[in-house]
């Protein structure tokens, strides 16, 4: 893929990276502290949000797979209609109205929950459909394996920049730039987007017909990559969860140190994606996965060994992890894109891509998934052995060492044999 023509399909990339931050991250710190929301209402909200928000991604993906058949014009009519309803539901969240803000006052906090609860759904039903219909695109291009991960390596590196962006924009600026920023990035990425590569039959007959909702887990070579991606997925997501335990009292880091161990992980991501693409076309997307997982599985064996002060060490293994972590930016996303093309009887991408919304549906709410399990499983499993925020003894510190290093490696290690055996007897 040339520079420019991955710059227009990998642009949109940047905003929707850029907008899931202050969404996931920003969000309960800021209704806590501005509108004495309390934590334990604020909790449920987001928990019943969010898995609405995933058991959701399927029907976007149908709703992706009819926009495709669509002419161009209303193909990117909907999407500024989605574009526009984010940035609505953005303002919205962020700063309500003070007829809300009075009845919160006057009622405590069930109007302005309510009033968050229908922004959030706003905002990541817009999110979600933006996201899925971005991702399809990518996969309907085609190409062969080292086209297909230049092409999601141009959208995942665009979104490492985003996340980059929105980690110091609200600190700095406040919530009203990142609004704007986000509305003017938004608008950049949908207008670049238009004058991306188009996929061989984007403009379908609107007569044609995808396959069920239910098709793409009929397949076992996508239930076997799901299942790969799955038990990956949830061994990045232990280490993003748990981080700031292991920084704060494992490593007794001081404080301004933890921007630097983030920004070093993502700044080596995006340094590291070129890298894996020459690599996958050399070594084939598999090979190239594998090499990250054992890549990750070294790091956080050497990262079992830290004690408190080792924040120069530390810095090391973010950005070793960050390097491991660009290729699951990659290989997975192609691999699928792969099994889109071809398929397992051989179908011509031509005819899959009104399949490609719902596949992509599924991928993303495993995906969502991924990020609740890992907290599902790692936080109870530290309670159970014994470690609470602030402990430094000897033993809570070591249930907490192998909680954030050997949990992730045995889940890699899985992983790795899974895809091992998986390549053996059907490389896709």
């Amino acid at each position: 893929m040339r520079l420019f023509d991955g710059l227009r399909y990998g642009l949109m990339g940047l905003p929707l990276a850029f907008v899931a931050l202050p969404l996931y991250v920003v969000l309960p710190n800021y209704y806590a502290k501005n509108f004495a929301v309390p934590l334990a209402s604020l909790g449920v909200l987001l928990l019943v949000v969010r898995i609405f928000d995933a058991v959701v991604d399927p029907l976007l993906g149908r709703w992706a797979d009819r926009l495709f058949r669509r002419t161009s014009s209303q193909i990117f009519g909907q999407i500024a209609a989605l574009a526009a309803g984010l940035v609505v539901g953005f303002v919205a969240l962020f700063f309500p109205p003070a007829f809300v803000l009075q009845s919160a006052e006057t009622f405590f906090t069930p109007p302005l929950l309510l009033w968050a609860g229908w922004c959030l759904v706003v905002c990541y039903v817009s999110f979600s459909a933006l996201s899925i219909a971005h991702q399809s695109w990518g996969a309907m291009l085609g190409g062969d394996a080292a086209k297909r991960s230049r092409v999601v390596a141009w959208r995942e590196g665009l979104g490492l920049l985003g996340v980059v962006l929105a980690s110091v924009t609200p600190l700095l600026f406040g919530l009203t730039v990142t609004s704007v920023l986000l509305a003017g990035f938004l608008a950049l990425g949908i207008g670049a987007w238009a004058y991306a590569p188009r996929p061989a039959n984007a403009e379908l007959a609107s007569s044609q017909k995808g396959s069920s909702l239910w098709a793409p887990l009929l397949q076992p070579a996508f239930r076997q990559l799901l299942l790969i991606f799955m038990v990956n997925g949830i061994a990045s997501a232990v280490p993003a969860t748990l981080i700031l335990f292991f920084v704060q009292d494992r490593l007794q880091a001081p404080a301004f140190m933890e921007s630097w161990f983030l920004g070093v992980y993502f700044v080596a991501a995006a340094l590291a994606l070129p890298v894996w693409t020459r690599c996958i076309a050399r070594l084939g997307l598999e090979r190239s996965w594998l090499a990250g997982m054992v890549l990750a599985v070294g790091v956080f064996v050497f990262a079992a060994l830290l004690e408190a002060g080792d924040t120069t060490e530390f810095l090391i293994v973010c950005a070793l992890s960050g390097v491991a972590m660009a290729v699951d930016l990659v290989a997975p996303a192609a691999l699928l894109a792969g099994l889109l093309q071809t398929g397992e009887k051989e179908i011509p991408i031509a005819e899959k891509m009104p399949e490609a919304g719902t596949y992509f549906g599924w991928w993303n709410l495993v995906t969502k998934f991924n990020l609740a399990l890992a907290a599902g499983i790692s936080l109870p499993l530290l309670n159970l052995l014994g470690y609470a925020p602030g402990m430094r003894s000897p033993e809570a510190l070591q249930s907490l060492t192998w909680t954030y290093c050997l949990l992730p490696c045995g889940l890699k290690v899985i992983a790795a044999l899974l895809l091992f055996f998986h390549t053996l007897r059907k490389p896709l």
